[in-house]
């Protein structure tokens, strides 16, 4: 498990990278369509502030906490699109100022608790590692969605690492989200890093494999985009299916993106 303080330096680097896509654009760049249908970059944002609000409430009202998981179970399907709605309607300065606020709060907090305490959440406790690193792979992808609506290519860096590993240790419940069996055994997953090393997963006899880049299998586990304009090969019936449902997120299954819709 990765040092907290190290996670936490990244996520940091990671949200100033995306505060740096958008802290220039006026009201027309903010009301720009991303690939996730019927959310602007304003919305993107607006979520971004709402989850650091909500992991901020797991660290320090645990009670408060739980009252909005009650609303998410309530709502499985609409609770985070309605809590985006909540915010997007802010003036677009107004919203860039509390996601910056809001992460920085979430920051102080995160490095303030011990290591290994654990925090609620949606679905089981989590480390502050752990929270830390849920918070840069929803960063990333959804900054991913921010520079798609912009046109803008990302130079991939090795905070992929993070998502990576997330990714990888979501396999059996991106099955089991679908209803579908559990693969038994590990599978074999080698990634080309940015800096050209190989990141490896999982034991190297394994007969099902994943191979490619990071780059290519982050924005796959974040759904953002297709697996065919991806350069990630499978070997293996459930390897192979499993980059056809591959999803790193908690909550129901995702839609992902259609054949040619993001910039991959």
């Amino acid at each position: 498990m990765p040092d907290p303080v190290y996670v936490l330096d990244d996520l940091r680097d990671e949200s100033a990278g995306l505060d740096a896509l958008v802290a220039e654009l006026g009201a027309e760049g903010w009301a720009s369509p991303t690939p996730a249908p019927g959310w602007s970059v304003a919305h993107q944002i607006a979520h971004l502030t709402w989850t650091d609000r909500a992991a901020l409430l797991a660290a320090t009202d645990a009670e408060g906490f739980a009252r909005e998981v009650e609303k998410a179970v309530a709502a499985p399907e609409t609770f985070v699109d309605e809590a985006a709605e909540e915010l997007v309607v802010l003036p677009y300065r107004a919203l860039l100022a509390r996601w910056r606020n809001g992460r920085e709060e979430l920051q102080r907090v995160l490095r303030a608790r011990p290591a290994g305490e654990r925090l609620p959440w949606y679905g089981p406790p989590m480390s502050v590692t752990s929270m830390g690193t849920a918070r840069l792979m929803e960063t990333w992808a959804h900054g991913q969605d921010v520079a798609d609506a912009l046109g803008v290519r990302r130079e991939p860096t090795a905070r992929l690492r993070h998502i990576a590993h997330i990714g990888v240790r979501t396999r059996d419940f991106a099955f089991g989200v679908r209803g579908l069996p559990v693969p038994h055994g590990e599978f074999r997953v080698e990634l080309r890093a940015p800096g050209g090393e190989v990141w490896a997963y999982g034991p190297e006899e394994a007969p099902q494999r994943v191979t490619g880049s990071a780059y290519g299998f982050c924005l796959l586990v974040t759904q953002r985009a297709h697996r065919d304009d991806l350069d990630l090969r499978a070997e293996g019936a459930d390897a192979d299916r499993w980059l056809d449902i591959a999803q790193c997120f908690a909550g129901l299954p995702g839609k992902g993106r259609t054949r040619g819709s993001a910039h991959a």
